[in-house]
């Protein structure tokens, strides 16, 4: 309302100047303040010395990921690498207890050479091949990544490579000479939230500025996106816009241009692998003549839902106790990843023609909690399997889906668990909902110390899991860890 002018009592207010010089010097003689209260002194020094040597331990499990001929990838950081490597290696290596490393890349002998701040923000490697990957480096770890194309054959940066300088991008192969490729454009190419709003197909060779234009979004939207599925059979590509953290709206783009929608709800999550759509409403969802719940997981055939057909198979459905967790593809099946009050549960879903046949994933511990690393749809039905607990360290296992489990790594305990139980209780909240929680720690003891956490924001829940820093510096010491 013009003239009016708004009076407030928070004296605090200018702090919400998160860029404000006065609000950084309150944080930082806010940290100064707790730095001295806290630290200091002999107790301090050797629990500092302690942790750090779990955090530095060379003895962790090196988690990989499949890149073509079952190639495992590895970036590995340690004391002596802080800014780390990026790696691989093949299977017979990784099942020794110090495997041989291929190593592609040493941040920090580049950032040493460059001198540059570089972190490491993750590959997009080529496929089929697997011969380029685009590099993603960010300068101190921020959101805006510089990107250079890499050739893991021989090692370096491809001379004349695809390259963007540094922005908020987001890219993807199309092939071996063209790319998707989102990012700062100039003025107007943005969202409100700092995102690319034009997504365009770069051809090799030519200038940036030439690159044609597949897919734009609104200013005030996230961002964009492109991506192309290179399965034989079933190469396509698949244009969106991502109206919020929770909502999208997608597109196939054919070679000619066009733009079909896939019609599945705003803030579902969705999925398309080989035949199969999957469908995760975040909302019920009435389509065919039935309604289904949020958090049900639904299959049918892409093309056929393209068609029009509504007709949806019911992989998952939720209830008071049980939630979908995630789920991932082998080359001809479904591995489904549920929680059942916290604790995982996962199976395998096989389409056989006149439906899906389900049946317990072999292998998987019944109290830690377990998930899937990685698997490989393009080759096969195998899949890599992580274990762990509040006092069980990770143990990580290759399987073959109805087949053998072979346990490829265990990791080293970081702490005496001797006398330590977990229990597990429920809190019921004033509409009634039964809140699981576990509590950690010597269950003979009287009451004492209690560390308590707890999450329960974007759908993110907290599970248990092995920490060596918790159990030295809490557990060990006679302290309860409730969550």
């Amino acid at each position: 309302m013009a003239g009016l002018t708004v009076e407030s009592d928070d004296a605090y207010l200018w702090l919400e100047d998160l860029d404000g010089a006065d609000a950084a010097r309150w944080v930082r003689d806010r940290n100064a303040e707790t730095v001295a209260a806290l630290t200091g002194g002999e107790a301090f020094e050797a629990l500092r010395a302690e942790l750090r040597q779990v955090l530095d331990a060379d003895d962790r499990i090196p988690y990989p990921g499949w890149r073509g001929d079952h190639l495992y990838y590895n970036f590995w950081t340690d004391a002596a690498r802080p800014r780390g490597v990026w790696r691989r290696t093949t299977l017979e290596q990784y099942r020794r207890p110090e495997p041989e490393w291929d190593v592609l890349l040493d941040l920090d002998a580049l950032a040493a050479e460059e001198g540059e701040n570089w972190v490491w923000g993750g590959a997009t490697v080529l496929r089929p091949g697997y011969g380029r990957a685009l590099l993603s480096l960010s300068r101190g770890g921020g959101d805006a990544v510089v990107v250079r194309e890499f050739d893991l054959d021989r090692r370096v940066f491809v001379e004349d490579g695809f390259t963007l300088p540094e922005a908020k991008s987001d890219v993807g192969w199309i092939d071996a000479d063209q790319i998707y490729v989102a990012t700062d454009f100039g003025p107007g190419s943005l969202t409100s939230s700092g995102y690319p709003r034009v997504v365009k197909r770069w051809r090799r060779g030519t200038p940036l500025a030439e690159a044609e234009t597949v897919h734009e979004g609104h200013a005030d939207d996230v961002a964009v996106w492109a991506s192309h599925d290179p399965t034989p059979g079933f190469e396509r590509d698949f244009v969106g816009r991502r109206l919020d953290f929770f909502r999208s709206e997608q597109h196939l783009l054919t070679a000619t241009g066009e733009r079909i929608p896939v019609a599945v709800p705003e803030d579902a999550g969705w999925d398309v692998h080989r035949e199969w759509l999957l469908v995760r409403p975040r909302s019920p969802w009435a389509v065919g003549g039935v309604t289904h719940p949020a958090g049900a997981l639904l299959a049918t055939r892409f093309d056929a839902f393209l068609a029009g057909e509504r007709e949806m198979t019911v992989l998952f459905r939720p209830d008071d106790r049980t939630a979908l967790s995630g789920w991932s593809w082998t080359r001809n099946r479904l591995m489904l990843a549920t929680l059942v009050d916290v604790k995982s549960r996962l199976e395998v879903l096989t389409p056989d023609g006149e439906g899906w046949r389900r049946e317990a994933l072999p292998g998987v511990p019944e109290f830690d909690h377990s998930e899937v690393v990685d698997t490989d749809p393009d080759n096969d039905d195998a899949y890599l399997l992580a274990s762990e607990g509040f006092l069980q360290p990770a143990t990580l296992r290759l399987g073959q889906v109805g087949g053998a489990v072979e346990t490829l790594k265990r990791a080293p305990a970081s702490f005496d668990a001797d006398g330590l139980a977990v229990r597990q209780f429920f809190a019921t909240s004033a509409d009634g909902t039964r809140v699981p929680y576990f509590v950690v720690g010597d269950a003979d003891a009287p009451a004492g110390p209690t560390l308590l956490t707890g999450y329960g924001g974007f759908e993110i829940p907290l599970t248990p899991h092995y920490s060596g820093v918790i159990g030295r510096g809490w557990l060990a010491r006679g302290g309860t860890y409730v969550v």
